[in-house]
């Protein structure tokens, strides 16, 4: 389950699945500063109602924020195996790339198939890495783009320079800094962001 964090300027104020941080959000005391949520998974900021009851804001919360923005607007079901959830989408090749997936066994979808679900095996650390300095960057951004070091930051952050991300970020409020590292070394093992 995705987490979402709100801020109100610059202290959070709550961290957790998105219907626990809009009721923290629901019930606290007006924030002086402005209040922004972000995805945990991307960094980017939502926005959330938070008018009416309790039951009123939950009910309009979507499922999954992150995937409910992502959400591409549906087509009408057609042949295929609806059970898999395939989806039927445009693919521009060369003539010879499709000569070569002609001749493979099952045909060009399940060829297509496996040479993504290789690609994504081969690739699943480098992926998440990108993914969590991605985040941490559109946090940083949403947040703290008026922060000193911010440029230096970012770019340590690009270069898979984890200590001297930390480094720069000593002199941001606490609580921006400890996510922004935090969220930067997400979906990392013991290697470096590259």
């Amino acid at each position: 389950m995705d987490t979402y964090t709100a801020f109100a300027g610059h202290t959070r104020i709550a961290t957790g699945p998105l219907p626990k941080v809009a009721l923290v959000l629901k019930h606290a005391a007006p924030a002086t500063e402005p209040v922004i949520i972000f995805s945990d998974r991307t960094g980017q900021p939502i926005d959330l109602d938070l008018r009416g009851s309790d039951r009123d804001i939950l009910a309009r919360l979507p499922a999954d924020a992150g995937a409910a923005a992502q959400q591409l607007p549906s087509e009408p079901r057609g042949r295929g195996r609806p059970k898999l959830g395939v989806v039927a989408r445009e693919v521009t090749l060369l003539p010879q790339h499709w000569e070569w997936l002609s001749t493979q066994p099952g045909g060009a979808s399940v060829a297509l198939r496996k040479l993504v679900h290789e690609a994504r095996r081969a690739s699943g650390d480098s992926d998440r890495a990108r993914e969590a300095r991605d985040a941490a960057y559109h946090f940083m951004s949403g947040i703290g783009s008026n922060l000193p070091q911010f440029e230096e930051a970012s770019r340590a952050l690009f270069a898979g320079d984890l200590g001297r991300f930390a480094r720069l970020l000593a002199e941001w409020p606490a609580d921006i800094r400890d996510h922004a590292i935090a969220m930067a070394h997400r979906h990392r093992a013991d290697t470096e962001i590259g």
